[in-house]
């Protein structure tokens, strides 16, 4: 609790006991609001738990929540119900005895829901075995039960409790819930027959016609029609959208079947729901006489059908009454007022009675057979303190409950914070506070008090009526300083009160009550008549609930305000011997909205809750406590004495830390095992400066556990990569033995198959010889010839090898030969054929032959732009096969002129840049003569018929070979080509000679000798 003192701000203070202003109503309300605008709807006055309605789900009701709540100290976490379900638990198991939670509020506020909570959290932490989940089943489903039979809408709240009731729950030694019993006050019977506007019956009656089955309907002779029923609209609000009347129908037939109900039981007792219907719709009118008569023919069958009782003795018990005179017994006939009257109690009767019936046979299957000592947690779900613009006789009667619950908690909360000091051996110091006795005493003192007034004016003979019991009062308690009356009051007082009303001055504030009514409320009669007519019904339970004896009493019954005192005294006897623990439940607003505060409702539910009171009371000696280890260890770092480790007890501790924090002596009290702080004040301020020390400190321990972590997992590391290091050393030195181990020995094959190569294959070579055959695969794979002009370049196999490699290499000479023929074109063919008649022609008889090899033909070596466009007209139409650029050397002194040397189809031309220098035909040419060396000469031997005709043609062409191959393949001889040595003859002109002479030299050179003839020096391609 003190962790959250740091928000108190924003989120207010989990204890009003902490609040500085604690006899503020406006702090007091300040703090409810912070909190329940944060969603904190639950808050501590002490050990009393404060509740806010929040009219929406809050994810705080988990079975995590549960969890965290179990086994934890009361103060130590927020404010839950579970925490105060949890804490009477354990004190009742570690002390081994009684305790009682008292849930009280106003209708709406929440307290069947809080009682439902409690309830869960003990059936989902409580021990559990096969018998004890039957008895925790039947405990969690009784609720849907009475809640069908006793709950219905009102204008505040739509499943609103309108009984009071008291369930103890039974634990053996381990902690099981074993068993239980219920006790339930002031069924608030006038329901059954009268709802205000707005309001509704009880639940039961609008499940059973919305919910129930076809089948059931007709055998109980109802409509789904809650408009068809007297009982059901007098509310004019027979449907209610937040109840699901057929879910909610569903649920009690579930229940009942697990409560142990037999179907006889349930089908009797949906007969007797049934009945009450069919009875509100019985109609009386006036005979001729005056007297009632009944014409409901119909409901008259279904009612004898449901209570089994004959259609003739139902009818003469709700129109007559009857009269005992000494030995004669008169049946005197009923007026409609009083037929109407006798119709309704019978109802009231009916119902009351089976509801009482309800609870006992509840009871008889939560009771526990194990004689032996149980221990008890009571639950009190009770109506609080009403106060409506017209409170009645019910009123009266919560509010007198009230009293009586106000005084015993006021005693048993002195009584408790005594013992505490007196334990703790703290000086008690007397707390003044509101003795409600005298307004107790003033209800129900014996000859004077309220209702012993009521009981004599509703028992004395002659015309009684409410304003005679008004005047009674006024004459014998008309002194009293907590009663008030139209005639006693003041002239101011006076305006606020009619003459029927009475008032008086509660501990919670003044109520006025209206008299009307209270006399009939009171007294609540069931004509003799009427109850002997019930004993006659065959209905298990109607037979159960009006036993044959009860007619036969002459003794008046006791009246309901007398029945419920007695009840409620028996209440305060079970109470005063268990210990309590208080649960106060406030709506926030009317409307039902969430998020809604509504500061004058909520005001007067805490002035008529008592919680101011409560809080003064609780307040009046000292404000916090706790015991000396725990404060010690929360605030043991304020004090560089007790921290981090104090040696000496917890109380010594405690005294050097509240001396180092300066606490003045009237400031605290030091008990035997506890420390009392008196203001909040001085708490707080010891919590602030526990807060900026903690941030202090968390920093420190922050580093240091760093630091240990951080040297922790170095230290961890290390010893890890040790080992690690360790264990790859060894698998590596284990490897590298194998390694060396596997290396010797393919090591010693290998010397000794190299030994035996040249033996046949054998266990000591084969190995070896493997080896040999992969290795040089391997190495022939990688270095296979490119072309075939490298067919030579075969790498030499070894001598086991030799004929694989021979067989090898065919094979692939043969694959390389495939492909590159594969890969020819037509054209590129043509010219390879072109190569081999060149290679014909000049293979070893021409020295510059080789270097030519490489170099491709082509089909021309000028283009068609290059060439003199008038001679190439002339001679376009014998169809150009080859051109090629040449030198022609002058017949007569040798000159070079660059000329072209055009083939066609049927002649050789020589043309010059602007015409065509000598035509040759193919006829007329005689031969061609080269020399053996590499010069790139040429000599065109012509026929020289006529002396005018040009001789001999001495060309240089650097195409040699591809022009004198072109011009063989054209004139179609290879034979004219002649290959000489040293000189050449020819024809300058008819009878004319010129000669040329090839020789070797150093460089290639061309020149006219001094013998005349024409030089022609090549290098040797052997020196190149």
């Amino acid at each position: 609790m003190e962790a959250s003192l740091t928000a108190r701000d924003r989120v207010g203070i989990q204890d009003f006991v902490l609040l500085d202003a604690y006899t503020s109503e406006t702090a007091f309300l300040d703090n409810l609001r912070k909190r329940f605008h944060e969603n904190l709807i639950y808050t501590y006055i002490g050990t009393l738990l404060v509740s806010l309605n929040p009219y929406k789900e809050l994810d705080i009701y988990s079975k995590k929540q549960m969890d965290t709540y179990m086994g934890v100290n009361f103060f130590e976490l927020p404010p839950h119900i579970y925490a105060l379900a949890d804490n009477v638990f354990r004190t009742m198991m570690s002390e081994f005895n009684n305790h009682f939670i008292l849930i009280s509020g106003e209708s709406g506020a929440g307290k069947t829901e809080a009682c439902k909570k409690i309830l869960h959290f003990y059936a989902v932490s409580c021990p559990s075995t096969k018998i004890l989940n039957n008895v925790r089943d039947r405990l969690l489903l009784s609720n849907p039960v009475l809640e069908a039979f006793g709950n219905a809408k009102t204008l505040k709240n739509d499943n609103s409790s309108r009984f009071g009731k008291y369930m103890d729950i039974q634990f053996d030694h381990q902690g099981g819930a074993v068993g239980g019993h219920i006790l339930s006050y002031l069924l608030e019977k006038s329901r059954v027959v009268h709802q205000n506007h707005g309001e509704r019956n009880f639940h039961i009656f609008y499940q059973l016609v919305d919910g129930g089955d076809e089948d059931l309907l007709r055998w109980l002779g109802l409509r789904r029609d809650c408009q068809h029923y007297n009982y059901l609209v007098q509310g004019d609000c027979a449907k209610v959208s937040s109840v699901n009347d057929r879910s909610d129908w569903r649920t009690v037939r579930k229940a009942l079947s697990v409560v142990d109900f037999s179907e006889s039981d349930v089908e009797h007792l949906f007969g007797i729901v049934a009945s009450v219907l069919h009875l509100g719709n019985l109609k009386f009118e006036a005979d001729t006489r005056g007297y009632a008569a009944l014409h409901n023919s119909q409901e008259m069958h279904w009612l004898s059908k449901l209570l089994g009782i004959p259609a003739q003795v139902l009818q003469q018990g709700l129109t007559h009454r009857k009269i005992e005179a000494k030995t004669e017994e008169v049946f005197s006939p009923f007026s409609v007022d009083h037929a109407v009257y006798a119709r309704d109690a019978l109802a009231k009767a009916v119902y009351g009675r089976t509801f009482n019936w309800l609870v006992n046979k509840i009871n008889e299957s939560l009771a526990n057979v194990d004689s032996s000592r149980k221990t008890v947690i009571g639950l009190l779900d009770i109506y609080g303190f009403e106060v409506f613009t017209v409170n009645s006789f019910e009123q009266f009667c919560i509010n007198y409950c009230n009293e009586k619950l106000q005084q015993l908690f006021i005693q048993l909360t002195l009584k408790s914070e005594q013992a505490e000091y007196e334990m703790e051996g703290v000086e008690w110091e007397p707390v003044p506070y509101f003795n409600n006795k005298i307004i107790c005493d003033l209800v129900e003192e014996k000859h004077r008090g309220i209702i012993s007034l009521l009981d004599e004016e509703c028992l004395r003979p002659g015309e009684a009526t409410d304003f005679t019991l008004l005047e009674k009062m006024e004459e014998i308690i008309g002194g009293h300083p907590h009663f008030v009356t139209h005639k006693l009051a003041d002239q101011k007082t006076r305006k606020s009160l009619a003459r029927g009303d009475f008032r008086l001055l509660h501990y919670a504030g003044e109520v006025t009550y209206s008299v009307v009514g209270f006399l009939d409320k009171n007294n609540d009669l069931l004509y003799r008549n009427g109850k002997e007519v019930m004993q006659q019904s065959k209905n298990l339970i109607i037979k159960h609930c009006f036993p044959p004896s009860e007619p036969d009493q002459k003794k008046r019954p006791e009246t309901v305000v007398t029945q419920f005192k007695s009840s409620l005294v028996g209440l305060i006897e079970i109470l005063g011997t268990k210990e309590p623990w208080y649960v106060r439940c406030i709506k926030p607003n009317e409307a039902k909205e969430p998020g809604r505060f509504d500061d004058v409702l909520v005001r007067h539910q805490v002035k008529y809750l008592g919680l101011m009171e409560h809080l003064r009371v609780r307040r009046a000696g000292f404000a916090y406590r706790r015991k000396y280890e725990i404060f010690l260890q929360r605030y043991k770092p304020l004090c560089p004495d007790t921290w981090p480790n104090w040696k000496g007890t917890a109380a010594e501790g405690v005294q050097v830390l509240i001396k180092h924090l300066g606490y003045q002596p009237d400031e605290y009290k030091m008990g035997r095992t506890k420390i009392f702080i008196r203001h909040p004040r001085t708490l707080f301020a010891t919590e602030d400066a526990f807060q900026v020390c903690k941030h202090k400190l968390a920093t420190k321990i922050q580093a240091k556990y760093k630091g240990y972590r951080v040297k922790g997992d170095y230290q961890k590391q290390k010893e890890a990569a040790t080992k690690i290091e360790n264990c790859w050393r060894g698998l590596m030195a284990r490897k590298e033995r194998e390694k060396r181990e596997w290396a010797v020995a393919i090591i010693k094959r290998f010397i000794k198959g190299f030994m035996t190569r040249n033996e046949p294959s054998g266990a000591d070579n084969r190995e070896y010889l493997s080896y040999v055959r992969h290795s040089y695969l391997t190495r022939l794979r990688e270095n296979l010839p490119k072309t075939l002009l490298h067919k030579d370049l075969w790498l030499t196999p070894p001598p086991i090898l030799k004929e694989t490699s021979l067989f090898l290499k065919q094979l692939f000479i043969r694959h390389m030969v495939r492909k590159y023929v594969q890969g020819i074109t037509e054209e590129r063919k043509a010219l390879l054929l072109l190569k081999v008649q060149t290679s014909f022609m000049f293979k070893g008889k021409k020295e510059s032959y080789p270097l030519s090899v490489r170099t491709p033909f082509l089909d021309t070596r000028i283009g068609i732009g290059d060439m003199n466009m008038k001679a190439l007209r002339m001679i376009k139409h014998e169809n150009v096969k080859y051109s090629v650029p040449v030198v022609k050397y002058d017949r007569n002194g040798f000159r070079p002129r660059p000329r072209q040397l055009v083939f066609t189809r049927d002649a050789a031309y020589l043309l010059d840049e602007a015409k065509i220098k000598q035509r040759i035909r193919y006829g007329s040419l005689k031969g061609v003569s080269v020399s053996n060396l590499s010069d790139n000469f040429l000599i065109l031997h012509v026929t020289c018929d006529d002396v005018k005709q040009k001789g001999d043609l001495v060309l240089e062409c650097d195409f040699l070979f591809e022009a004198l191959t072109k011009l063989s393949a054209i004139v179609d001889k290879c034979d004219f080509i002649q290959v000489v040595q040293d000189s050449v003859r020819f024809d300058i002109q008819p009878g004319r000679e010129g000669v040329v002479d090839f020789r070797s030299g150093q460089e290639s050179v061309v020149y006219r000798a001094k013998n005349g003839h024409l030089t022609v020096k090549s290098t040797s391609t052997k020196s190149r």
